[in-house]
């Protein structure tokens, strides 16, 4: 039995997910949208039977006990440590802020039978599930570098939304570089001790003639980490190149290295000549994002299919995840980020955890 899903949120990733849901057995039964005619025409579209601009309708619907949360970021927390707080299972993307982040720890913490992820689907993707597997066999040997390249274009929404804010969520680090990020310390192993970078808002007004708003958030985005063990790694995001998609993540060791580029995997050791192609794309034209959802929702359906509660799962299927607690880690990482791009020095990381009560009723917590 499988339980059945709210999902909030009705972009873009909304409407490759549900499919993807439903495909694998699961109900999606409700839907939220910012507006009451956005979460009906997405409800329509995606054949859910209920649709409501009210997050409570959805956290209490007696059908839904899996939550999918893709809202804009300031929304994040509320509706995830909400949802925790009454017993429901949660897939979450990244909170707006240190603080939210902190709050959703600490109320995963205080439910842990429940399940609490973040949705980086990248660490689904089979060419990094292969990566980290020959990473493990030693193919590239200690690993020295990674530099990762993402490019696309304008991340921008046509109106004025929180993806214009820098303080919202918006912008390139925060939205596709905290998935780097993430997917760097899991394919790795190591997390970032120092960071250094730069960040820069290339396109700063947006909105159609007569309605011209500031754009805050970053459109290019260019850092470093050193990660613990002494590897270095470095990121460039460029949201300024429309027609081009490039995702590349290359890993470079004392014996060889590995590279992939979109969803295939290439691989060159040192014995070797020229690279090897270790995994293809099969010839689908999807981008590594919503390949790696399709994994991500495989993987749950085998968390949840042999309970006999709907909302029982097991935690095997599921381990690759990031856990709120990697979210916390992304979000110190990006905030580092952002204080170095002020500072122009390099930034010392330590991660810590407010002692936020997700639930004002408690006055102690758990360790």
């Amino acid at each position: 039995m499988l339980p059945g899903v709210g999902v909030f949120g009705t972009g873009q990733t909304v409407r490759a997910l549900v499919p993807l849901l439903q495909k694998e057995g699961f109900p999606v039964q409700a839907v939220w949208g910012h507006t009451q005619e956005e979460a009906e025409s997405l409800a329509s579209e995606l054949d859910i039977p209920f649709s409501t601009n009210k997050t409570d309708d959805v956290l209490l619907h007696p059908e839904v006990h899996l939550v999918c949360i893709l809202t804009p970021p300031p929304h994040t927390r509320q509706i995830a440590v909400k949802a925790l707080g009454i017993g429901k299972n949660v897939i979450s993307e990244q909170a707006a802020t240190l603080t939210d982040a902190c709050k959703m720890v600490t109320a995963a913490r205080y439910y842990p039978q429940l399940m609490s992820i973040m949705g980086n689907s990248l660490r689904f993707l089979p060419a990094f599930v292969q990566m980290k597997r020959l990473l493990g066999e030693g193919y590239c040997g200690n690993l020295q570098v990674c530099e990762a390249r993402v490019y696309g274009g304008s991340l921008l929404s046509q109106s004025y939304g929180w993806a214009w804010e820098e303080l919202m969520g918006g912008g390139g680090l925060h939205t596709v570089g905290s998935c780097i990020i993430d997917l760097l310390s899991h394919l790795t192993g190591c997390r970032a001790v120092r960071v250094h970078g730069m960040l820069r808002t290339f396109v700063r007004q947006g909105g159609p003639a007569g309605g011209i708003r500031s754009v805050t958030a970053d459109d290019y985005a260019c850092f470093q980490l050193l990660m613990n063990g002494g590897m270095v790694c470095s990121v460039t995001l460029n949201f300024n190149l429309p027609g081009t998609d490039v995702h590349e993540i290359m890993l470079v060791g004392s014996s060889g290295r590995l590279v992939a580029r979109g969803t295939e995997l290439y691989g060159q050791r040192a014995s070797m000549q020229e690279e090897e192609l270790l995994l293809s794309d099969g010839g689908e034209a999807v981008g590594p994002s919503v390949r790696g959802l399709n994994g991500m929702v495989t993987q749950l359906r085998l968390s949840f299919q042999a309970q006999e509660d709907r909302r029982s799962w097991v935690r095997h299927p599921v381990s690759m995840a990031a856990s709120f607690e990697d979210g916390l880690y992304v979000q110190t990482i990006v905030d580092a980020i952002k204080r170095s791009n002020r500072t122009g020095e390099w930034e010392s990381v330590e991660v810590k955890i407010q002692d936020v009560d997700p639930n004002h009723n408690h006055r102690t917590l758990p360790n």
